[in-house]
């Protein structure tokens, strides 16, 4: 499974990294209604955190990065969504072989995406740490060459 595919597959709702449910359906080979019956008969095991129904304008503006409606329109329904915990929780809901080589290529990407998040964190505090030193000289550098004019004794008569 290649993680890119499924990087592409990710999507930011409610600041929550989500797939949607006919993304996920797509990756382990089912079709949506089914990977949606299987979680409406599990439902006690995907509380709100671990997935949710899109509204109106969150499908609407979702659907508006696809560039055309063709991949995910067409449906009767709201997709749902699910974080990474719902994707976890779909392994044991959806028990094929598959599904589970899925799901680890989703947790690796997962792990990829906070390991990468937490390496930009990083270097977002040393470039902010390298323009408050670089600040700092330029100020240095434009006092020394404009040095101030202290109490000088002025030359002419007084």
């Amino acid at each position: 499974m290649e993680i890119e595919q499924i990087q592409n597959s990710v999507y930011v709702v409610r600041a929550q990294k989500v797939m949607l449910d006919s993304d996920l359906a797509n990756l382990y080979g089912v079709e949506t209604k089914v990977l949606n019956l299987a979680v409406k008969r599990n439902s006690n095991r995907f509380p709100e955190d671990f997935m949710f129904t899109l509204s109106e304008n969150e499908w609407h503006d979702l659907r508006f990065h696809f560039e055309t409606s063709s991949d995910h329109g067409g449906r009767r329904y709201l997709p749902k969504v699910f974080t990474e915990q719902g994707i976890a929780m779909l392994s044991g809901v959806l028990k094929s072989d598959r599904a589970v080589n899925v799901n680890i290529s989703i947790m690796r990407m997962f792990v990829q995406m906070r390991k990468l998040a937490s390496e930009y964190s990083e270097l977002e505090e040393r470039v902010s740490e390298l323009e408050d030193r670089s600040t700092k000289v330029y100020l240095a550098i434009l006092e020394l060459m404009n040095p101030a004019i202290k109490d000088m004794n002025p030359i002419g008569y007084k």
